[in-house]
């Protein structure tokens, strides 16, 4: 277990990207309606049908948004990253949670209650755009989501996955590796995979030398060739 210290809860408001333009009253406020939440691997934050109170942003670690089919197999929706937020949308419909929340590894977040949230975007209209950009962002993905279980074979929708952790400015020509921030299980759930089409997903892939499969390390020999099998 990461061993804990007290944290400055308004330095990591005044880092986080819905507050970073904030000054200092503003974010002392916002403080005040603030709690730190300490989730150890596995952990429950909160579960579907559970009431909102607020967002949350993840200080570190990571967690998954996710709910249970009828026939009881987990469908993760998105694993949310150190630095993001979650919840906003629910917060602002007034309405229960319509996913789980748990910690897929020891995380550190921040419980931003829905009064304190409300009350200085009635002050700052400048929340309220930073809001609004969140959910925006959010609905986006969500589209690419329906796209992709719609149009795109499972190996697409894993090739796209994979250039999306990679940093842009890498050139396409050039080898790299890349160290899987979450298990395979946990990726395959998220592009609505199963574990047996995910496993041969890797190993064709790897039969082609697109990709070279060392536990949760991956070297890929050149982008450019990934990129263009993406769509043959």
């Amino acid at each position: 277990m990461r061993d804990y210290q007290r944290i400055n809860v308004e330095t990591h408001l005044k880092n986080a990207a819905l507050f970073n333009e904030l000054g200092a009253n503003e974010i002392s406020r916002i403080a005040k309606g603030t709690r730190e939440i300490r989730c150890a691997q596995g952990e429950a934050i909160f579960h579907r049908g559970d009431p909102c109170t607020g967002l949350h942003i993840v200080i570190f670690g990571q967690v998954k948004l996710s709910f249970t089919s009828p026939n009881g197999d987990e469908k993760i929706v998105e694993v949310v990253q150190q630095g993001q937020s979650f919840g906003e949308a629910m917060m602002f419909l007034d309405k229960p949670y319509v996913v789980s929340a748990h910690a897929l590894n020891n995380s550190l977040l921040l419980h931003v209650s829905t009064s304190a949230v409300l009350g200085e975007m009635d002050r700052d209209h400048g929340i309220r755009s930073k809001m609004l950009s969140s959910l925006a962002v959010q609905t986006h993905l969500l589209m690419q989501d329906v796209e992709g279980y719609t149009l795109l074979t499972g190996k697409q929708r894993f090739i796209g996955y994979l250039l999306d952790q990679l940093d842009n400015s890498e050139p396409y020509s050039e080898a790299v590796s890349l160290d899987l921030s979450v298990k395979k299980c946990v990726i395959a759930s998220r592009l609505n995979l199963t574990q047996e089409y995910f496993s041969r997903i890797l190993r064709e892939l790897n039969d082609l030398d697109l990709i070279r499969v060392e536990g949760r390390h991956l070297k890929i020999p050149s982008l450019e060739r990934l990129s263009k099998h993406q769509f043959e």
